[in-house]
């Protein structure tokens, strides 16, 4: 357990004492040159926006979140993740859908977020809310640079926040990009931020560097595929944060981890089989959240072989269900790690964003690839412009 809200297990207890040494030095030397980017997940961070523009807005009920990748995956992982507490509607436009009906008469803010104030789909699904809701109040992160959205705020007299230049948008959940959307949502930005407690916590930080040797190990002899076993609906979007840090952040010189998201237990009647008996390049992360309350099920119709199921709500069902699957990986030695949420609230978060961002730092590190940098993700972009001319 690396806090009082997770239970981190790794199904190998063998310690790779050369791997985790040399970890353990990447790690400290990262915690100096990443600082400026490391800083936003610490609450020590300095936002570029006052709080009298949270207090501005509040009591907007209604808002359109417009971004791609990094912009937008983490405010709805947020949201998502924590949507119990939230009593605003928000709408995500995280994609070209030109089935998107767009009339509103309530009061509503339409946040644009984009790093360098040029991405196409955000562009053009703003256009169109644009088009549609003339009386929204709009707000812009983006670069302080020259940039389409720049120009277009200032056009609009829209409020304009600036996205730090040295946070990459997948890098950027804690920073304005993530922490703005959470206040306008009605959350506590400040229990986010646990960075700091965690980078002092031994048993986090030995969790995290045997964690990365796991997985580099794993990488190592072929098993480079990271098979998200999630037994929470509600963290689907968390795991597609996840993703999209992974594979664009490892993804490069002919290496990387290709994160996948099986929705458990669904996938024990369409994909359990291939985990189990199918080729052995993947490694698995199980993860669950327990919750209080879930329906129990009607005794009166259970009886025979279902009678085991009498007095049992659906929480109970699904963690023996996700046991019996972690017993059985192990007896086939099929490599795993496991989260177990005690709590959902902004600190459990915060520590999961924590946790995978600097594991995904240190993979990059030791696998020798640049975790900052997305190359090849610019050709497209530049293809796609000739071809609109």
């Amino acid at each position: 357990m690396f806090s009082k809200n997770i239970i981190f297990k790794n199904s190998k207890k063998k310690k790779f004492f050369t791997v985790s040494k040399k970890i353990n030095k990447i790690l400290k030397k990262e915690l100096n040159l990443s600082s400026s980017l490391l800083n936003s997940f610490s609450s020590n961070y300095k936002y570029s926006f006052e709080k009298s523009l949270v207090k501005k807005y509040k009591n907007y009920k209604n808002i359109n979140l417009i971004g791609m990748g990094g912009s937008i995956l983490g405010t709805e992982a947020i949201h998502d993740f924590l949507k119990f507490k939230i009593k605003k509607k928000i709408r995500f436009f995280n994609n070209l859908n030109s089935n998107i009906k767009l009339y509103s008469n309530k009061k509503t803010i339409n946040l644009i977020i984009s790093k360098s104030g040029n991405t196409l789909e955000t562009i053009s699904n703003f256009n169109l809310i644009l088009k549609f809701q003339k009386k929204n109040k709009n707000i812009v992160i983006t670069e302080n640079k020259s940039s389409f959205l720049n120009l277009l705020a200032k056009k609009l007299k829209a409020e304009i926040i600036e996205h730090k230049n040295y946070i990459g948008g997948r890098y950027s959940v804690l920073s304005e990009v993530g922490m703005l959307p959470a206040q306008l949502l009605g959350l506590n930005e400040k229990k986010f931020k646990r960075f700091n407690n965690l980078i002092k916590n031994k048993s986090f930080l030995n969790d995290l560097i045997n964690n990365v040797s796991f997985i580099f190990k794993c990488v190592s002899t072929g098993k480079k595929n990271s098979v998200i076993l999630n037994y929470d609906e509600s963290s689907e979007n968390f795991f597609k944060w996840y993703q999209q840090l992974t594979a664009e952040s490892l993804g490069k010189k002919n290496k990387g981890i290709f994160p996948i998201i099986s929705s458990m237990p669904k996938d024990n009647h369409s994909l359990l089989q291939l985990y189990l008996d199918g080729p052995k390049n993947n490694f698995f992360t199980f993860f669950g959240v327990n919750k209080d309350k879930t329906n129990y099920l009607d005794n009166i119709n259970l009886f025979d072989k279902f009678e085991n199921l009498k007095n049992k709500n659906l929480t109970q069902i699904i963690q023996a269900q996700r046991q019996a699957t972690q017993r059985v990986f192990m007896r086939k030695k099929i490599p795993f790690r496991s989260f177990e949420v005690l709590k959902r609230n902004e600190e459990t978060l915060g520590e999961l964003f924590s946790f995978f961002v600097l594991e995904t730092i240190l993979l990059g590190r030791i696998m020798n690839v640049n975790p900052f940098d997305q190359p090849s993700v610019e050709l497209i972009k530049k293809e796609t412009s000739k071809i609109l001319i």
